[in-house]
């Protein structure tokens, strides 16, 4: 997988294929925006540059490849997390009854409204940050902001932040992993692994605040 996702990383359809991804995993967290990131970004620490650079594949016929640039893959991921909240939010603002019955259904979806608008309202919007990197946790902020009737105001500035957190880091993982170990297939694996954890950090963190009311 790690192969194939490297080829990509040769052509500028790299930045509109993170884009994409990160603006519709809000909505189908399954996939992979995060690896997507982290590999484009290994790239650029492989090829010794934070900046497009040209190579000849070919002795007679040279053909330009680029590595991506590291800055704009930040502003990249950083504002299509921004609109993919923001989409979801519109969404859950918006959803109607349809929605509400799928809400219902759901005790976890419930509760984590529940707590984000509790939270929003006393301005700690923090959970917007942490939930970014908890695996849906994303999708149950962003649509919960908007069920719950906050302000674009309460909920933008904390979805910036989180953008700006998740993008970092992931880029950071990626670039710095890759120059250390000096590896970019061993770069990137070990990366995606501390993306994964850093999940599972966070779902942890998520979820303890319900486990603390639930044991009170």
């Amino acid at each position: 997988m790690f192969e194939t996702l490297g080829s990509l990383t040769a052509s500028p359809w790299i930045y509109a294929l993170v884009a994409v991804s990160i603006v519709l995993d809000v909505f189908l967290p399954v996939l992979p925006s995060g690896v997507l990131v982290i590999t484009a970004a290994a790239a650029a620490a492989a090829a010794g540059a934070t900046g497009p650079v040209s190579v000849s594949v070919s002795v007679s016929v040279p053909v330009p490849e680029q590595v991506p640039d590291i800055l704009l893959l930040l502003v990249i991921a950083t504002t299509a997390s921004v609109l993919g909240d923001m989409a979801a939010y519109r969404l859950g603002r918006r959803g109607g009854a349809r929605l509400d019955r799928a809400i219902a259904r759901s005790r976890r979806l419930t509760r984590a409204h529940e707590r984000l608008g509790t939270a929003l309202a006393r301005g700690g919007g923090a959970l917007v940050v942490v939930a970014r990197f908890a695996p849906a946790g994303r999708s149950v902020v962003s649509l919960g902001a908007g069920k719950t009737q906050r302000k674009v105001a309460e909920f933008l500035p904390w979805s910036v932040l989180a953008g700006m957190a998740w993008a970092g880091y992931s880029v950071a993982l990626g670039y710095f992993g890759t120059q250390w170990l000096g590896t970019q297939w061993l770069g990137t694996a070990l990366s995606v692994v501390a993306l994964f954890a850093a999940g599972a950090l966070a779902a942890f963190l998520v979820r303890r605040p319900e486990a603390a009311a639930a044991t009170a």
